[in-house]
């Protein structure tokens, strides 16, 4: 069975199509530039067939046209015709309360979608778009959304909740909702696997650290807690963003420097984190290469990323009275062992211990602890992508 998944953003889609007998990527690609000019087509195969063509894409429906033709082309093609493609799974980031689990596509189901936008307006609407481009393009083909929440919607009231006026949940749905869900199921079943022990049994804490970040608590395959709340804001200091601060900075720095709301907000997404930590990048690469050169700034930056990510894993094994497991996924999860390293040190009495060896690894799936070590710390790429594909074949089947 042939599966499209496609990520939607505001001027790209990101796409592959899975062969699900074999769970074998048969193509994956990028249109970018929607609605801009310089628009192009960036496609491979799985037998190393590629292209880069420049194609004009006003709209999102204009590139879901030209991805089904590049998937259909003589000579990039991977499928003869488009009716191979029993359905599309779209990534969608907010699914507010409504939605705990993915869910097929229907005119009430967009309508839900639409009212979730105001959670989520820089994501929600472009995944929109892509969904009814889809539509348009492969009329009558199932369309199902795989959401960012649902995997975190398993959390207790008492860790859900803020201490704000309870009208405001009422009201607005002010609550953590987290993210990086997909990411977060799809590793704790891989450690599950690599593990040799069911789910339900198992006490993990996922960590998906990238330009963002987020971890979870996972007890018996639930999510008891994560530290992205109400927006992708919250939790971990990031690429680009604060993390978690004391909320009265916001309107004390408003204040002296004068600032609107809209720039408060750029400032916390765009010029925080690790980047205003540094002064020299929000990639964790150049970082390393500038504590290299002994810039003590970058040091900090690699030191107080590591120490929220150490604190946070400490705290979710004592939420859930026990820890079986730590996994590291994402960019930065999956491949800076400096980072592992860090995050782990000062964990010794869980019976977390590091196999330096095995932890210079990268982007591979493995168990880096030593023989001895009573946690296990593995490494696992997340693959959202396949997971989204294996969700949306639950469904449609």
């Amino acid at each position: 069975m042939i599966i499209l998944v496609v990520n939607a953003g505001s001027s790209s889609l990101k796409y592959q199509l899975f062969d699900m007998s074999k769970e074998l990527v048969l193509a994956k690609g990028l249109c970018d530039r929607i609605g801009i000019n310089g628009s192009f087509v960036k496609h491979n195969t799985h037998d190393g067939r590629s292209v880069v063509k420049e194609i004009e894409m006003k709209t999102h429906k204009d590139a879901i046209a030209s991805l089904m033709r590049v998937l259909i082309h003589e000579e990039w093609g991977v499928i003869k015709d488009l009716s191979e493609i029993s359905a599309v799974g779209h990534r969608v980031v907010h699914g507010g309360e409504k939605f705990i689990k993915s869910v097929l596509i229907d005119d009430e189901v967009m309508k839900t979608l639409e009212e979730c936008s105001e959670l989520a307006p820089l994501h929600n609407p472009p995944n929109i778009t892509g969904i009814k481009a889809c539509q348009q393009v492969l009329e009558g083909t199932p369309q199902v959304a795989v959401f960012d929440t649902a995997f975190h919607q398993t959390m207790p009231k008492k860790a859900y909740m803020y201490a704000l006026p309870y009208e405001y949940y009422e009201k607005y749905k002010i609550r953590k909702f987290g993210f990086h869900g997909t990411s977060h199921k799809y590793v704790s079943e891989r450690a599950a696997v690599l593990l040799n022990k069911p789910l339900e049994e198992l006490k993990i804490v996922t960590c998906h650290l990238g330009n963002g970040s987020s971890i979870a608590a996972v007890d018996g395959g639930k999510v008891i807690d994560t530290s992205m709340g109400f927006t992708p804001l919250d939790g971990l200091p990031m690429g680009t963003r604060c993390g978690t601060i004391d909320p009265a900075l916001v309107t004390y720095l408003m204040h002296k420097e004068g600032l609107s709301s809209e720039e408060m907000d750029y400032i916390m997404n765009k010029k925080s984190g690790v980047l205003a930590v540094s002064g020299v990048s929000s990639d964790f690469r150049d970082l390393d290469d500038a504590v290299e050169q002994g810039n003590e700034r970058a040091k900090l930056a690699l030191e107080l990323f590591a120490y929220h990510v150490r604190k946070t894993i400490g705290s979710y094994a004592f939420a859930m009275g026990g820890l079986d497991a730590v996994v590291f996924t994402a960019g930065i999860g999956e491949n800076n062992g400096n980072i592992r390293k860090m995050a782990c040190e000062g964990l010794e009495f869980f019976g977390i211990s590091l196999d330096d060896e095995k932890n210079s690894v990268r982007g591979q799936e493995i168990d880096v602890s030593t023989e001895d070590a009573k946690v296990r710390v593995l490494v696992i790429p997340t693959n959202e992508e396949l997971a989204i594909a294996k969700e949306t074949l639950k469904l449609i089947s």
